[in-house]
């Protein structure tokens, strides 16, 4: 009886509590989702199985296509805002502010990383005011720096309106990346970089030959998070534009998609499973970016781990 393999209870016991709490908030309600967009509503009230009927209609029927295709590549195009313009500045900051020569680092690190503690809702609100052109402070700031006549109605313009919510996003979350990236800078260890700087590698050349590929992983770990964020995004474009995502549908993307689908909006009536067909497909849209990521790109970047 010595020789056998003890069984260690206390792992499963500490565990339940966790597992049980995300089965029954995030495991349930996805079969849940499932389930539901794989039936109808039929005249008469009841469920009928309709198979990938609903995935038909949503990716051939005009009536639903062209509206699920212009919310997708809105989408698109909110995470190539972020992927462009947040990333590289986070790990810009977290270079400057990981730099043993800068004074008040702390203060900074707080400052831009408070934004991403705030309420969606006051974010949303509050940039709407700073940009509106008839009692925002955005021309008047403008003007100061006498750069007023690059004021536009950004919010109000189909051709702006996306990028100008996404750059505020990018406000709002900068402070994420900055602080995964500083932190893995301070992983690094001091040989390396003693090292480098004997060999006369030194400031943000020793970052771009050195840091940089070392902290390649964590790089990747950002990117997915924030592909998996913003394709779940919903809070601020509905908030800054309402559910109709205005103007024109110019700002709508899968979040206010699925929630005018599910939950109906003024005249338009909720439809619970075609609403739970456009969930299922974000779910495989994020489901497929995570593999890609997971067995394309993860596993090359292994190699620059310590």
């Amino acid at each position: 009886m010595s020789g056998r393999r003890q069984i260690r209870w206390h792992i499963a016991v500490f565990l339940a509590p966790a597992v049980l709490v995300y089965t029954a908030i995030m495991i349930v309600p996805l079969f849940g989702t499932l389930n539901l967009s794989l039936f109808n509503q039929t005249p008469e009230r009841t469920k009928e199985f309709v198979g990938l009927s609903n995935f038909r209609t949503l990716f051939g029927d005009p009536r639903w296509s062209g509206a699920f295709w212009n919310a997708l590549g809105n989408n698109a195009w909110f995470f190539v805002v972020h992927m462009l313009v947040q990333n590289p500045i986070g790990i810009l900051l977290a270079a400057l502010l990981s730099s043993p020569r800068l004074r008040m680092a702390a203060f900074y690190r707080t400052a831009i990383f408070i934004p991403t503690i705030l309420s969606f809702v006051i974010v949303g609100f509050v940039w709407k005011l700073i940009l509106s052109p008839i009692w925002g402070i955005a021309p008047g700031m403008l003007d100061v720096v006498g750069l007023k006549s690059l004021f536009a109605p950004w919010l109000g313009k189909e051709d702006y309106a996306l990028t100008a919510l996404a750059l505020v996003s990018v406000w709002q979350f900068v402070g994420i990346p900055m602080m995964l990236i500083y932190a893995a800078l301070l992983t690094i260890p001091d040989e390396v970089l003693e090292a480098a700087e004997m060999d006369g590698i030194t400031g943000m050349s020793q970052f771009w030959k050195i840091k940089l590929p070392l902290i390649l992983p964590s790089v990747g770990i950002i990117s997915i998070l924030t592909f998996v964020g913003n394709f779940n995004a919903f809070d601020l474009i509905y908030v800054a534009q309402g559910a109709l995502a205005g103007p024109d549908f110019s700002t709508d993307i899968l979040g206010t998609f699925l929630y005018r689908t599910f939950f109906g909006f003024q005249l338009q009536l909720g439809d619970p499973h075609m609403g739970a067909t456009i969930a299922t497909a974000m779910f495989g849209i994020i489901l497929i970016g995570v593999c890609i990521y997971l067995f394309g790109i993860q596993t090359r970047l292994r190699r620059y781990q310590f």
